[in-house]
């Protein structure tokens, strides 16, 4: 099976606000490792984590979100991909952890993505009431179905890598299983070919002798 390159890639879009804060990447995850990521997050503010493990191994790891009093919000072990949502109780940070400790030799590439608090509106939008109002609020809805795209398209977009991670594992162990078909059938047919030699070799007899 192919391993992934030992190159620490991490593709990050971060949106940074008074309220909201949005974190998105892709990152590798050696095998017996554990990469843990933290945010601080206000009291009574929402959350929610969404993850996929792209390549590597079951593609499985081992998730745990941790709160600022060392409580287990949220753990789950060996998943592909999920998505969980949750209400900050204490002002802190929190920890968000991936484990590969279970894996001796697979590497995984993991996609994370960290939302903390509402998504801010447009700016300008509703600060005032005029003829313009109605045109805000289309413009406002337009913002929030781009949004909903763009989340729709980096799903499509992790669904293929990893059908196309698993398509090329496949390849590869097709070729490699008919590279030993090929030799066991060029080891039988040499193997026959001196048995029947054995067969016709001009060996002395008593009969010839006499």
């Amino acid at each position: 099976m192919l391993v992934a390159p030992f190159v620490f890639t991490i593709l990050v879009t971060l949106i940074s606000g008074i309220f909201s804060k949005s974190v998105e990447l892709t990152f590798e995850l050696p095998d017996s490792a554990v990469e843990c990521f933290y945010q601080e997050i206000e009291k009574n503010t929402s959350a929610s984590l969404e993850y996929q493990v792209i390549t590597g191994g079951q593609y499985d790891v081992d998730v745990k979100i941790e709160g600022p009093k060392k409580q287990i919000i949220y753990q789950q072990q060996k998943m592909q991909y999920d998505s969980h949502q949750f209400t900050a109780l204490n002002t802190g940070v929190y920890k968000v952890c991936f484990s590969n400790e279970f894996s001796t030799f697979s590497h995984k590439l993991v996609y994370m993505e960290l939302n903390v608090g509402p998504e801010q509106p447009l700016p300008g939008v509703g600060d005032h009431a005029t003829v313009l109002t109605q045109l805000e609020t289309s413009a406002e809805e337009i913002h929030s179905a781009l949004n909903r795209i763009i989340d729709h398209q980096t799903h499509h977009r992790l669904r293929e890598a990893q059908s196309r991670k698993r398509a090329e594992d496949l390849n590869e162990r097709v070729f490699w299983w008919s590279m030993g078909e090929t030799l066991a059938i060029v080891c039988v047919s040499f193997a026959q070919v001196m048995i029947l030699k054995n067969f016709f070799n001009d060996r002395p007899t008593l009969y010839n002798r006499m």
